[in-house]
């Protein structure tokens, strides 16, 4: 089968020929049709995260069919269509992951090859109203942003949320589930056109975060603060999330593709009454549940561009430059 190989640190994918894997007792193989990227992807490239090792064979998100079962497996899955869920072994502990989870895509061989095969626990039904190219979008990012929205910060309807840095795959799909469950949304972005392609998504309004009065815009738009701040960069600018909150309010974040807060005003968080919390992917649960939202009010996940499976490594610089609105899909199987 072809795969995308990552050779090492800030090497470009590269299309080998590899044995195609046999399912194991219990597991399924799946013919992946498509597979989409994450920033994990572009972080293991450039060698930003833990427990690196190469070869290795990325991709956290992938859709596809079962086309090969392993001992065990009831033959009615034979054929079906589903998608993956990347997260491994969460663990007993529903409020925190195990020391033996696991991400699809490192170590494990991910979705970027004809093929893969995993536990027939960690596959679901494909959503009927999505193709594989939306479908692909939502394994990681979905998982994320509906953990963060709902395990964790309890939304509900009629909050105000504020999403920052629209356009990711994860905040996007943040937007279209809070909006989906009753909540008013604002966003933030440094793109004007990602602000006003938000508000076409449902979202109330925006601002730009790189104006010096960004928040006091947003308060304005909004009428007052928000009850729920959903954060993906962390980094200098987290204390500014503070003074939009709402007295009793929550601040959830993941990602911090911006880095380490550098500063936090102790103060705000109690004299406020604020709940910080972090989030990062989620229980096998909040996987099937995030499908059933899905499903239920017929989300259509937002793809930026589909790029041929060769066409690997463009996917991977795009991915890094951060300029798209919503999510980068490689199509496997033509």
């Amino acid at each position: 089968m072809k795969v995308l190989h990552l050779d090492g640190i800030n090497q470009p994918l590269s299309i080998q020929e590899i044995a195609t894997p046999t399912p194991n007792p219990g597991e399924v193989l799946v013919q992946i049709q498509a597979a989409a990227l994450n920033h994990r992807d572009v972080w293991i490239q450039k060698g930003q995260y833990a427990g690196l090792h190469f070869p290795c064979i990325l991709g956290s998100d992938g859709a596809g069919v079962i086309t090969q079962l392993g001992t065990g497996v009831e033959e009615a899955r034979l054929g079906q269509a589903v998608l993956i869920n990347p997260g491994r072994n969460w663990g007993a502990n529903p409020k925190a992951q195990g020391k033996t989870f696991t991400i699809l895509g490192l170590p494990e061989q991910g979705t970027f090859a004809e093929y893969v095969s995993v536990p027939v626990d960690y596959v679901c039904p494909l959503p009927t109203h999505l193709s594989f190219e939306q479908a692909a979008v939502l394994p990681l990012g979905g998982m994320t942003a509906y953990r963060a929205l709902f395990t964790r910060a309890g939304l509900q309807r009629g909050e105000r949320v504020l999403i920052t840095g629209i356009g990711g795959g994860v905040a996007l799909l943040g937007l279209q589930m809070a909006v989906a469950a009753g909540a008013e949304v604002w966003v933030t972005s440094s793109s004007a056109n990602k602000l006003e392609r938000a508000r076409k998504l449902g979202a109330r309004g925006g601002a730009n975060y790189k104006d010096d009065n960004w928040t006091d815009d947003l308060l304005r738009q909004a009428g007052g603060a928000f009850d729920l701040v959903v954060d993906s960069a962390a980094g200098p600018d987290f204390d500014k999330l503070l003074d939009v909150t709402a007295p009793g309010g929550r601040i959830v974040f993941y990602g911090a593709t911006q880095g380490n807060i550098s500063q936090l005003t102790a103060r705000k968080i109690f004299w406020k009454q604020l709940s910080v919390l972090g989030s990062t992917m989620g229980t096998e649960q909040d996987f099937a549940d995030m499908i059933k939202f899905i499903s239920q009010k017929q989300i259509v996940p937002v793809v930026d561009q589909v790029f041929p499976f060769a066409e690997g490594e463009a996917a991977m610089q795009l991915m890094a430059n951060g300029e798209q609105f919503g999510k980068l899909v490689l199509q496997v199987k033509e």
